[in-house]
């Protein structure tokens, strides 16, 4: 399969990146619409968007993909680059011919959809940065998570601290559907995907060239995020020139937890006319 090839299945299809990764993609809504990308965070797929599509989809052309090593997309052997992975995205543009987006990107997305920011402002209109960082190191850390996530029979042992790090204690402690729909896609993210990506972020730091970001931009942050803490969204914030900053009183997951407040920012930050 060469890069310009797709093939359908069951709603997802697929192209082939010019380094053969098979990566999976879906559209819904309407050709007429302007088109957004949805960017998920590590350990999930696209689904981690389904309670937004219904209504996005109303206003917009709906893009969204599983990063290389995520959902149905191929897990090639890591480590993974945010260069890399931006340029998955921008290959995905360039095989349907779609030359500017608006990009909404969580956690690992942000991540993304800075470099997208950065490195290639002219396919980017609006962006939206949610629970999200331009620096996550020391890098030491990163790599004792990369060499135990590898080891035989550890997945369920870092999907209980996915968990615990994305949802509050009182959809923990209820049989609460998001957490299980979430604890069942980090268990089918293959640990070489999450190596992979956690190697990008070890790697990353986009303190200084978040400045570059022409794009208007809306900054997202959970106040009470563990993950990537508030205080790195208003570092973004501040370093991106005019970013407009938003803090929810959530955790990591802010379109799952405040689905109502973060569809609404979203949408009146992306329909300014």
């Amino acid at each position: 399969m060469t890069v310009n090839e797709t093939r359908r299945t069951e709603g997802v299809t697929y192209f082939t990146t010019v380094d053969g990764v098979r990566i999976a993609y879906r559209i819904d809504g309407l050709v007429d619409k302007p088109v957004l990308v949805l960017a998920n965070s590590i350990a999930t797929s696209m689904n981690m968007w389904d309670g937004q599509i219904s209504e996005l989809s109303k206003h917009f052309r709906v893009l969204r993909y599983d990063y290389r090593g995520h959902g149905d997309s191929d897990t090639p052997d890591g480590p993974y680059s945010f260069d890399r992975l931006g340029r998955d995205t921008i290959e995905l543009l360039d095989v349907l011919q779609i030359d500017r987006v608006h990009f909404l990107g969580l956690s690992l997305g942000g991540a993304v959809a800075q470099w997208l920011g950065i490195h290639a402002p002219e396919r980017i209109d609006r962006l939206i940065l949610s629970n999200t960082s331009s620096y996550l190191g020391p890098a030491e850390q990163w790599q004792g998570l990369i060499t135990s996530v590898l080891e035989q029979g550890k997945l369920p042992e870092f999907a209980d601290m996915f968990i615990k790090n994305w949802f509050p204690s009182h959809m923990l402690e209820s049989e609460n559907q998001h957490v299980t729909s979430f604890r069942e896609m980090v268990l089918a993210t293959r640990p070489h995907g999450i190596a992979g990506s956690w190697a990008a972020i070890r790697d990353m730091d986009m303190r200084r060239t978040a400045a570059l970001i022409s794009s208007p931009t809306l900054v997202i942050t959970g106040q009470n995020d563990t993950v990537t803490l508030p205080e790195h969204g208003e570092l973004i914030a501040k370093t991106v020139p005019d970013a407009k900053l938003l803090v929810l009183p959530a955790v990591h997951l802010s379109n799952v937890e405040y689905p109502t407040e973060f569809l609404s920012a979203v949408l009146e930050f992306l329909q300014v006319k």
